[in-house]
């Protein structure tokens, strides 16, 4: 029997930016369950919950000081239960965030392995002697700008924080610590989660030597020294596969949950790391990277992502998406100047049902919602501060959902929200897309809605056709028959000569007159045929 995750579409929702009921400025739990009919009115199948644990709230929840509680600014643990009742009865299935990697420096286990060498807890964090001249261990830098090394008077000793220095990091290399951290995820497997986002999942082991990173192939110095490194030996290590096993076979313990992991690597290796770590049935059973999140919207780079996985993990399981909490909104990041963001919108999610594997969506999205504009008095991610303005930090993906754009604040809350409803995003307000036909709102259900009814796009091998940018042509194939999605990834329009026999299918935004395939700026179309049909297409000269 197919696991039903393999097809899944996950939506995932920022609680804080979701919905409010309290009139506080926050969204919280009672509101996301109160939007569960919208969520599921999609036709996703899952809905990933980012962090609501207990937390000081230095990285917005991502430095989590109790893993079994839940942050009073989102409600309660009754709340969380009944959230996750209503999403059964919708047939929605719901997993949440682990930030296993880090967590607050104010959490109690940290509290007690700072305070001396001896104690119970002195080895679940990474603790390291100065050099000689004082100086940290090692040359490992921080994500977030600086050295990844924080000195602690009470051990006279540094320790490691990838991120923050609010975020020590965890020592992987303890039984003990690893033991207990499982126990925090047996807790939410009790309440009847589905299943797990590890945050950060490469990040959980280090290289115990402390052996220095060397230099990453850069070019121009990037503007974070963090990619002037090659990350050899503060994450992706040997023994985190041994990590994994031990959370795979726990979550096997409650039947049919799942785990996608979190890839946090530049280029290629990413989807390298994504193979590896979903290889076999002893490990996550899918993952993502920022491979699909970049501004890379060509042909070739969505062909060498799917490839590279498929030839590299042949029996892993890859999700992809193209928006998150931590990315600049694809509608923006990929729109060029005055061009029309909607047609943006529409084309990525029938580009995205074309791809194999599970699927990622990010509230808002589907409203065809476009970055807020964020002055610098209104920052909120205070973590990448140091690098604005060349890098604003991920306020602009993370301001509320607009649901009524005669409301207050666009129906998020009655109070003043803890980021700006601006009058772009107001302007994508689900009450106003909801009577569009033609809305982003509408393609995402309809798309969703034939992913569902093909399995060619659900189940079927994947090929790609060999034509030059702006085009993408690709293949599912099963039992018989095949489906080929072919997109414009630009703004200017384009012709293409079919040679063979095939039918219009499904979504739509192109024309086929006789052999020839006429696709507007941003258009797209799915033909059907047979095995035994062949599609040979030649890029011609661009229609007027």
């Amino acid at each position: 029997m197919r696991e039903w995750w393999r097809d899944a579409v996950i939506y995932q929702v920022y609680p804080r930016s979701f919905q409010d009921t309290t009139g506080n400025g926050v969204g919280d739990l009672n509101g996301i369950t109160q939007r569960l009919d919208h969520i599921a009115s999609l036709g996703v199948d899952v809905v990933w919950l980012s962090p609501f644990f207990t937390s000081p709230d230095r990285d917005m929840g991502y430095d989590v000081s109790d893993y079994t509680g839940v942050n009073p600014l989102f409600g309660t643990i009754a709340d969380f239960d009944r959230l996750i009742a209503r999403a059964h009865d919708l047939d929605l299935k719901v997993i949440i965030d682990q930030v296993l990697s880090h967590t607050s420096d104010q959490h109690p286990w940290f509290v007690e392995s700072r305070a001396s060498r001896g104690n119970p807890k002195a080895d679940w964090y990474v603790w390291a002697d100065p050099k000689p001249d004082g100086t940290p261990p090692n040359n490992w830098l921080s994500v977030f700008g600086g050295s990844a090394w924080q000195f602690d008077t009470r051990r006279k000793q540094y320790y490691l924080h990838n991120f923050l220095t609010e975020q020590p990091d965890l020592n992987f290399h303890c039984p003990a610590m690893v033991d207990a951290l499982l126990e925090t995820m047996r807790f939410w497997l009790d309440r009847g989660v589905d299943g797990f986002r590890l945050d950060t999942v490469n990040f959980f082991v280090h290289d115990p030597a402390l052996r220095d990173n060397p230099p990453s192939d850069w070019t121009d110095f990037p503007n974070n020294p963090y990619e002037a490194q090659a990350h050899i030996h503060s994450k992706t290590q040997p023994h985190n596969l041994t990590v994994l096993r031990r959370m795979r076979a726990l979550t096997d313990e409650y039947g049919p949950t799942m785990m996608i992991g979190e890839v946090g690597e530049m280029g290629q290796r990413q989807v390298e790391i994504m193979g590896e770590y979903t290889a076999g049935t002893d490990k996550l059973h899918m993952a993502y990277s920022f491979a699909m999140l970049s501004h890379d919207q060509s042909a070739g780079h969505f062909r060498r992502c799917i490839e590279g996985f498929l030839q590299g993990a042949i029996d892993g399981w890859p999700c992809w998406s193209f928006s998150n909490h931590d990315v600049q909104r694809h509608t923006t990041r990929w729109a060029k100047p005055g061009e029309n963001e909607t047609a943006v919108a529409r084309q990525a999610i029938n580009l995205l049902i074309a791809f194999p594997g599970a699927l990622g969506l990010y509230q808002g999205e589907e409203l065809g919602q476009i970055e807020t504009d964020i002055a610098f008095q209104e920052l909120r991610d205070t973590a990448n501060i140091a690098f604005w303005p060349e890098y604003k930090g991920r306020d602009g993906c993370r301001t509320p959902m607009t649901w009524d754009h005669t409301a207050p604040n666009a129906g998020f809350s009655t109070g003043e929200p803890w980021l700006p409803v601006k009058a772009p995003q107001a302007q994508r307000a689900l009450d106003l897309v909801e009577k569009q036909n033609d809305s982003v709102l509408a393609s995402y259900r309809v798309a969703l809605a034939f992913r569902r009814a093909r399995p060619e796009l659900r189940q079927g091998c994947t090929t790609f056709h060999d034509l030059p940018e702006p085009i993408l042509a690709i293949s599912r194939s099963h039992e018989g028959q095949v489906l080929t999605g072919i997109f414009n990834l630009t703004d200017q329009p384009q012709d293409l000569k079919l040679t063979g026999q095939a039918i219009v299918t499904g979504p739509q935004y192109a024309t086929l007159h006789a052999d020839i395939i006429r696709l507007p700026a941003r258009g797209y179309v799915y033909l059907a045929s047979d095995t035994a049909l062949t599609l040979a297409m030649e890029l011609q000269t661009a229609v007027a």
